[in-house]
């Protein structure tokens, strides 16, 4: 059974529009998002409007048991791309017409927003009216007004950061600019239970919105390329937001969420003011090079237990991917948190651009080293992907090596069977790639999936890949960062040109900013 405080119920009287908040992944993973935390939250505060949680497997949502299809409006948050068979899954169960084109002016509008939307919404396209594209707070507010004065979705066509397939209008991405005008919330839905499967990750716990975007320019990292700039929530507003949320919930650990965490300018100042505060802090990453010995020291004493850390590979595929991180300070930064006694979490990645099998061997003997520098090495476990390319990142010209990273993987897990190391399929992170970078036509085989498992030769006919020149998928998204420089750091993939971090460096003309 769970509990939860904080929830909306609403008087249907008072109600011109309901919305149906759909999360397509568990309860655990919906109620660890802080985005969708945010959309809840948001849209709640407007009189006319009741939105409710509608989260996979169930089609009927929490606040009133009120089923899909009797939703004004449904709304799926897409964080990863394997949630787009539960999409398919949740509308067909509610016997909501799948193809957007069978749909009539009695079934619900369906939006999709999130990362996944943001970047490339075509697989998707065939099922959804709307797509969101950036962060829902930007947008929402004048969708819904608009829609509630007039149901002609062409009169949607000039909100930036909408995409609506029937028209495959070009549109802009929508941002926050100001991370104090952000959308923050100060009183959480708390849900508690005993049950682990229900287990929220950041349970009893704040979720402290630091900033948002990185411009570290890592080239496989889409999150680094979409959410340009890096926004910055002033420090004094975040220990005001903390103090309010503690007095309306009773909760006392800090999560402290953004794409890079430990780059917020003033993350010393901080962790401290929290502390003073007598506030509990946690973080679920770190970025190695701002990791210092007296942060891990401050985050330890306020009870932290475990540190994520994603080295990504050996130090000279790190150069490759723009990571430019010395293994000296990489192995500082791990025998500090040791010494310390943390818990440790590293992520490693197969299958990068240039990657032989020497280098496989070396990343072997490099976990190894680490294995054998640490105090505690039960505390250590490591976590070895398959990169990923993604939309509107240098990587995107790549393609996907199966048989290679198949090898690989293969080869690691014989050579690492001794250690703590996880091994990500090979076949899952194709079949990941395929729903991340392909065209319309991948949304065949998603509704396919649905009526039988497919074979590895099924999900091969659908990989795509694509030179510089070509025409993309995704090329009707315009998030800012131009095509003419993600082709630059392309090319700069094979001399191993770095891109210094653009917060301590000369503007790169990326697009996504105004900077000279």
């Amino acid at each position: 059974m769970i509990y939860e405080k904080n929830i909306f119920q609403k008087n249907l009287k008072n109600i011109d529009l309901r919305v149906g908040l759909c999360y397509p992944n568990i309860y655990r993973t919906a109620m660890s998002s802080l985005g969708y935390g945010i959309l809840y939250d948001l849209i709640n505060n407007q009189e006319n409007i009741w939105c409710e949680r509608i989260i996979y497997p169930n089609i009927q949502s929490i606040e009133s048991n009120t089923h899909l299809k009797n939703f004004d409006i449904i709304s799926f948050s897409l964080q990863f791309e394997e949630d787009y068979f539960n999409v398919l899954e949740m509308l067909k169960k509610a016997q909501i017409p799948l193809k957007r084109e069978k749909r009539n002016n009695n079934d619900p509008l369906i939006i999709a927003g999130g990362p996944c939307a943001t970047a490339n919404p075509m697989p998707l396209s065939d099922y959804i009216d709307i797509f969101i594209i950036g962060e829902g707070e930007a947008v929402l507010n004048n969708l819904f007004k608009k829609y509630r004065q007039s149901k002609d979705l062409k009169k949607l066509l000039d909100i930036d950061g909408v995409y609506i397939p029937k028209y495959n209008n070009t549109t802009k991405i929508a941002i926050v600019e100001n991370m104090d005008n952000a959308y923050h919330i100060t009183q959480p839905i708390i849900s508690k239970t005993d049950n682990k499967e229900y287990k929220s990750v950041f349970s009893e716990s704040i979720l402290l919105n630091v900033s948002r975007g990185c411009t570290r320019g890592c080239r496989f990292c889409m999150s680094g390329y979409i959410y340009r700039p890096m926004r910055e929530t002033n420090v004094e507003k975040l220990i005001g937001i903390a103090c309010k949320t503690r007095q309306n919930t009773g909760l006392n650990k800090i999560t402290l969420i953004g794409a890079a965490v430990s780059d917020y300018s003033k993350i010393t100042e901080l962790i401290k003011g929290l502390k003073d505060k007598n506030f509990q802090i946690s973080t679920p990453s770190l970025r190695i090079e701002s990791i210092t010995k007296d942060n891990l020291k401050t985050l330890k004493d306020s009870g932290l237990k475990t540190i994520t850390l994603a080295p990504e590979s050996t130090e000279k595929l790190r150069k490759r991917i723009n990571k430019e991180i010395s293994d000296e300070c990489i192995f500082s930064v791990i025998k500090n948190a040791s010494q310390l006694d943390f818990n440790i979490k590293l992520y490693f990645l197969i299958g990068l651009p240039y990657e032989t099998i020497e280098d496989i061997d070396e990343l072997y003997k490099y976990i190894e080293k680490i294995v054998k520098m640490c105090k505690n090495p039960h505390k250590i476990k490591f976590s070895i992907n398959p990169v990923i390319p993604k939309p509107h990142t240098p990587l995107q010209w790549i393609g996907y090596n199966f048989k290679d990273i198949k090898q690989k993987s293969k080869y690691l897990k014989k050579k690492l069977r001794k250690y703590n190391v996880k091994i990500e399929s090979p076949k899952k992170g194709m079949v990941q790639y395929i729903l991340s970078c392909g065209n319309k036509d991948i949304g065949n085989i998603i509704e396919k999936s649905l009526k039988k498992d497919l074979t590895l030769h099924e999900w091969i006919e659908y990989m795509p890949k694509y030179d510089t020149d070509d025409e993309l998928p995704w090329d009707k998204i315009d998030i800012g960062v131009t095509k003419k420089f993600l082709k630059n750091e392309y090319k700069r993939l094979d001399s191993q040109k770095q891109t210094p971090w653009c917060e301590k460096s000369p503007c790169y003309n990326c697009g996504a900013c105004e900077k000279n």
